[in-house]
This record gives structure tokens, sequence and C-alpha cells, in this order.
């Protein structure tokens, strides 16, 4: 799978293009703005880029109107076809949001139900009844996503609700030649849908990856082979951050190796969860950070996990961005440019490293020296070893263990490294050291 040896770039597109917060109505090809980002992407050693929602919808996205047409505050499908074809001649993978829980008020299906009630052939695409009410007065009770009724639960154990949701996938395919989805909510998606779902992918296209949003939980109740490839993975994401916040790493070593490790009991090991240190839902990282000469740190241990690395556009230059209480807005932003700077430097040789490497991309996790401020971590795949090594302090540390090897190459500077007398790890560093197996 594709999607294994990748490393993603998220986009928000309504924030991203600068689009209004509410729909107007206006059609303007603001997703063309994607197009003039394709080199720093591809610079930044990303092959596939995650558009967050950009099908029609009442406001942010995850409202949709109509799964058919990119929003008219983006521009049009042959607007969005047109940024496809960029990013795939760059040798960038294309996957989208399927926002599949639930959809906007503004759903072609339920306005057919709000004006026609009992008489709408659609009146079973929804959790409904005749019996009660809405808070918007519309004659009925309906189900919304988790209390939130601007967003209509869809009825994902109807046929009929099936067979439009996949033949608008199949449109997706054929007219912007996607090649995989993220989806909304996957932790609330009916288990039959998702069998359906990855059954039919595959059919339409046999390299088709399917990842969901879960947020806690056992993962292995939705990535399997008869559902997802991957999700995203969130307990790792707290522990990327706490554990230098707290100079704690301990943390997220105990969480890879509950995941990852070498033990029996080892949750999911040989599956590529979805790793991000943050996205359109969380505060930016260098904010959530105490001390932002962690970031090199943060991008290391993404990138030197077992996972999938995915950056969230602005984030590779440290951009800022608090979640505040009922917005995201500051998530969300819009910039002129992208911009570069030694952060971002850095990030596209991790980012080259990590695609370059097997061990990287496929292998197994062990710990080999672990205090609160230092870990060297092993990950072997066939036969490539890469030692990836971790100081959030401020001083110096010299690790002492078997490195059963006297030398390495540093997969991020290309420098030789000599294990002999120990390894010097220098204040807020990290190494990748591809050594002899």
């Amino acid at each position: 799978m594709w999607a294994y040896e990748s490393v993603f770039y998220q986009i928000y597109p309504i924030g991203f293009c600068g689009a209004p917060r509410q729909n107007d109505g206006q059609c303007v090809n603001r997703i063309a703005k994607v197009g003039d980002w394709v080199d720093h992407i591809a610079n930044l050693g990303c092959n596939a880029v995650y558009f967050s929602p950009l099908f029609e919808s009442d406001s942010h996205g995850y409202d949709t109107r109509d799964f058919r047409r990119i929003d008219c505050r983006l521009g049009t499908n042959a607007d969005f076809a047109e940024v496809c074809r960029k990013l795939h001649a760059a040798g960038i993978r294309v996957v989208l949001d399927g926002v599949f829980n639930h959809v906007g008020r503004g759903f072609w299906a339920f306005e057919d139900v709000r004006q026609k009630k009992w008489d709408s052939p659609y009146k079973d695409w929804f959790h409904l009844s005749f019996d009660g009410n809405s808070c918007y007065n519309d004659g009925f009770w309906y189900e919304g996503w988790e209390g939130h009724y601007e967003l209509v639960k869809l009825n994902l154990k109807n046929p009929a609700v099936v067979a439009h949701l996949f033949d608008c996938i199949r449109g997706w395919v054929e007219e912007f030649d996607i090649d995989g989805l993220r989806l909304d909510v996957a932790y609330l998606l009916d288990r039959d849908f998702l069998r359906q779902l990855r059954t039919f992918t595959q059919q339409l296209k046999p390299d088709f990856v399917l990842i969901g949003e879960v947020l806690h939980g056992d993962y292995n109740q939705i990535v399997n082979d008869q559902m997802l490839h991957s999700c995203t993975n969130y307990e790792c994401y707290k522990g990327l951050y706490s554990s230098c916040n707290s100079h704690n790493l301990f943390e997220i070593t105990h969480s890879l190796l509950r995941q990852f490790g070498p033990e029996n009991w080892t949750l999911y090991r040989g599956k590529h969860l979805l790793s991000f240190v943050d996205n359109h839902d969380v505060t930016r990282a260098a904010s959530i950070l105490q001390d932002k000469r962690h970031l090199s740190q943060l991008y290391g241990m993404l990138f030197g996990m077992p996972g999938i690395p995915c950056l969230y556009y602005g984030s590779e230059w440290a951009c800022e961005g608090v979640k505040t209480p009922g917005s995201d807005d500051n998530l969300r932003p819009c910039f002129d440019a992208p911009q570069v700077n030694e952060l971002t430097e850095l990030i596209a040789r991790m980012a080259k490293a990590h695609r370059e490497s097997k061990a990287l991309c496929y292998g197994d996790f062990k710990q080999l020296v672990l205090t609160n401020r230092q870990a060297i971590w092993e990950r072997i795949f066939e036969d490539e070893r890469v030692l990836v090594a971790i100081n959030i302090d401020d001083q110096p540390y010299v690790a002492h263990f078997d490195a059963r090897c006297g030398q390495a190459v540093d997969l991020i500077t290309g420098k030789l490294h000599d294990f002999g007398g120990g390894s010097e790890l220098a204040p807020y560093s990290v190494a990748f050291w591809k050594t002899e197996r």
C-alpha cells in the first residue's frame, strides 16, 4: 500500500483559500491557490495531500449540501480537477475527506423531507420521527451529530443512501482521480457500511486507501483487512507534546511500546496509523509546546515512530494557533504564500529520510535507552536498522549502550556517527542513525 511509505500534507481548503465562513453562493476559483503550493509541498517531502471537506456545504465543510459539487466558494469541479492534475503530475497523491456520518441542513435530500414531510422519498435517508419536533421547528424530530442539530445524521443502513455515496465516490475517482479517503468520525460509522466501502473502493481502484478519524478506543475494531487501512493515532498525539512539556519521554515511549512493541500483547504491531503533532481540530504544535526549542525533537519523534506522518499546513514553519471554545478559525488560517525557515528545512530532511527508509516505514519498535529527557528507539525491517535518538534537554547527553556496530550514518544530516566511547546527543537534538543490522 502506497500510503505506508508516504508523508501526508493536510489542507483545510475553506480556511487555506480564504473563503467566507458562511456559504455566500458566489463561485470563485480559490482552490487554484493549492496549485501554487505544489512545489512547496513536494520540496517539503510530502507525497500525498489530504484535503479536509471541499464539497458544497452550509458553512465549515462538514455540513454538506451536495457531494457531487465542489463548494462554490472554492470554485468549480473543473477548477479542482486542474489542481489534482498538478498534484499528480508532481507525484503527489490526493485524499479527500469522506463526511458520511452526517450532512448539513441544506443537503438536498433533507430539504426535500422538510418540504414534503411524509411524502418525501428521502425520509428514510435519515434517523427521524414525525412524532416529535426539532429545535428548528421542522415538524419532525431527527438525530444530529453529538447534539449538533445543524449536522443531520445519515442512515447508513439504507441501501439507497449507500448507493448514493458510492456513486459519488465513483464520480470523484473518474473526475479527480482521487487516491483515497479520510473518513470523518469513523468511530461512529456503521461497521457494515465500512465493510461495503472497503470492498467497493478496492474494486474501483485496487490501491485506494481508507483512513479513519478515531479519537479513542481499540483501533483494531475498524482498522483491519475488512474495513480501514489506517486511522488517526490520537493516543500518541497527546504523548508527543506532553512528553516534551513534562520532560518525560517515558510517556510517549510507553504508548509506542503498548502499540507497536515486541511483546505478544502489543496492540497494533504491523499496522500503520496516521501520526500527527497537530491538525485542523487541535491547538498548533508551536502553541501547545511550552518550549519551542522542542519543535525539532517533536517532529523527530513523529518521523521516527511507527506510522504515517501527516503535516498540517503552516505548522512546518511553526505557525501558531490556539483552539478556542466555539470556534476553530484560529486553527484554519489563510496564508499569502508558504514560508521556509530552519524548521521547514529540517522537516523536509526528516520526511525524505522517513520515505526512503524501509525501517522507518515498516520497522518493529524497541526501546534501547530511556530517561526522562533522552530516548533511543530501534526500528528494524529486514536488513535495515535505524536508531532514533532524541534529547529534549538543554544539556548534552552521552548514551552508553551496545550499538552492535562501530559507526552509522545520520539519515537527517548525512554525517557519519561513531559509537566509540558512547554516543553524545547534543542539546535539543534528534538523529536517525542507520546502522548495519
